[in-house]
Parts: structure tokens; C-alpha cells; sequence
């Protein structure tokens, strides 16, 4: 994983830099999730680590697919780079930096909140208000359920985690108990 950051790492900052020269970063944020959800896709995933499929079959492919989904000619240009440079796994890692990037620029910053339960809109309004609080910034949240904390949530913020939930203190008190 950290190998994959590093690799996305020049790429994902020359496309910011390239949405902040032409003011383009929804444009950015839609090609680079196209690409990440395309390569990631079994079926192409398949493909693209089939050894027996030439570069330029590859290329082709891929190129097909981003026409029918209208990713832009930068987007395309970018992806041939990646193809050449033989880069393709990193994209999802490209997009997630991009993303990070784009929200420090634009004054707010993504937050992922995972529940064992739905949260309705007054507790997410209520956590929003908290985080933009604690954070010192306006804040994105996306929620999803994972039954497996139990209890409470878990919230990562950037580099920061946040982890309110039963699980995590089950997993902190039999770590002190160990001790």
C-alpha cells in the first residue's frame, strides 16, 4: 500500500496542479474516479494482468472505455503516461491523493464516519458541527455501516482516526490488560 501511495504520489500532484492552472477540478475528480473504477473492475482488472494482452490491445480497451464515458482528452492523455509507465495500479491510490489535495486547497476536508448503524440527518448535522469544531474546518462527510464496531463510530479525518466505537475499546482494554 505504501509502495502504491508513493508511486501515485508525482502523478496525483501534477494533475492538482493542472486543476489549479485551469480551474478544472470537478472535471479532474470525475476522470480520475472513472479510471480508478474501471481498472478495478474484475472483469478488466482480469485484463490488464493478463500477460497475454499487448499493450496496445490494452490501450485500445481502455481508451474505448473512457470515450463512451466521456472522460476528457487530458484524461485520456493521462492514462496513456500511466499505461507507459506501466502505473495502471495506482490510480485508485492517484485519485484518492487528488481528492486529499483538492479538499486542503478548497478549505475542507474529508471525513469518513463507519457506523453499526444508520445515522439519521439530525446526527449527522450534529457530528458535522463537532468535527468542523474539533477540525477547525469545513467538513464532507460520507457515512457507511459496518456492523462489526458494535457500537459508537469510527472517524477518519485525513491522517487522524478517531475511534469511538466498542470494538476499539474491547481491542484498547485487552491491550492494558496484557500489560
Amino acid at each position: 500500500m505504501a509502495e502504491l501511495a508513493t508511486l501515485a504520489r508525482p502523478y496525483a500532484e501534477a494533475v492538482f496542479d493542472l486543476a489549479v492552472e485551469a480551474n478544472n477540478f470537478e472535471e479532474w475528480s470525475n476522470n480520475l474516479n472513472f479510471l480508478a473504477t474501471a481498472i478495478e473492475d474484475p472483469t478488466m482488472a482480469a485484463v490488464i494482468a493478463n500477460p497475454q494482452v499487448n499493450k496496445n490491445t490494452l490501450s485500445r480497451l481502455l481508451l474505448d472505455v473512457c470515450d463512451e464515458a466521456q472522460v476528457s482528452e487530458a484524461g485520456k492523455n493521462l492514462l496513456k503516461i500511466l499505461m507507459d509507465n506501466n502505473r495502471l495500479v495506482a490510480v485508485s491510490q492517484m485519485a484518492l491523493q487528488y481528492e486529499q489535495l483538492k479538499a486542503q486547497h478548497q478549505g475542507y476536508i474529508k471525513v469518513e464516519i463507519a457506523s453499526p448503524y444508520p445515522v439519521n440527518t439530525e446526527q449527522q448535522q450534529t457530528l458535522e458541527t463537532s468535527l468542523q469544531k474539533h477540525l477547525g474546518k469545513a467538513v464532507d462527510i460520507s457515512i457507511t455501516v459496518d456492523k462489526s464496531l458494535l457500537g459508537g463510530c469510527l472517524i477518519r479525518a485525513g491522517d487522524q482516526v478517531i475511534d469511538a466505537s466498542i470494538r476499539g475499546c474491547i481491542q484498547q482494554l485487552a491491550t492494558e490488560l496484557r500489560r
